[in-house]
């Protein structure tokens, strides 16, 4: 017998997408004009933090990463390709143009030396951590 995964959300999530593709909003500047999101994994190690992204068909040279303020913003395009004019019968479900995700960085980790890897369409962040800092004992002279 095979286990079905029941998500309750799923109609209701795939109904906005389709409201939203049909009545595209006049205000974008709620998700910086992001026509799609890309699926994330996030997790931690001892050592850093590690953001996965699945971007198939996205160029390197699309995708721009920063972090800024204790935020991490992964912003790119995929673009779209080429049709053949034909009559037969297609369907076209990958979203093409452009994508946003920002995470909230916790305090321990280094800005400074986040790297990022893309390999087969997906985009791997890592964020390393800071080390920790011991508190410092100071002594405490006679006068």
């Amino acid at each position: 017998m095979a286990t079905l995964r029941y998500e309750p959300w799923s109609l209701v999530n795939r109904l906005h997408r389709h409201l939203d593709e049909a009545f595209p909003a006049a205000d974008a500047s709620d998700s910086d004009g992001a026509w799609w999101i890309p699926q994330v994994d996030v997790y931690e190690e001892p050592e850093r933090f590690a953001v996965l992204i699945d971007v198939p068909g996205v160029e390197p040279k699309d995708i721009d990463i920063t972090a800024e303020k204790g935020v991490l913003t992964i912003r790119g395009e995929r673009r779209a390709r080429a049709q053949e004019e034909s009559n037969a019968y297609r369907r076209l479900e990958r979203r093409n143009g452009k994508f946003l995700r920002r995470f909230t960085l916790p305090e321990s980790a280094n800005l400074d030396a986040i790297t990022a890897k893309h390999t087969h369409g997906v985009l791997e962040v890592t964020i390393p951590k800071q080390a920790k800092l011991q508190p410092r004992r100071i002594e405490v002279a006679a006068a």
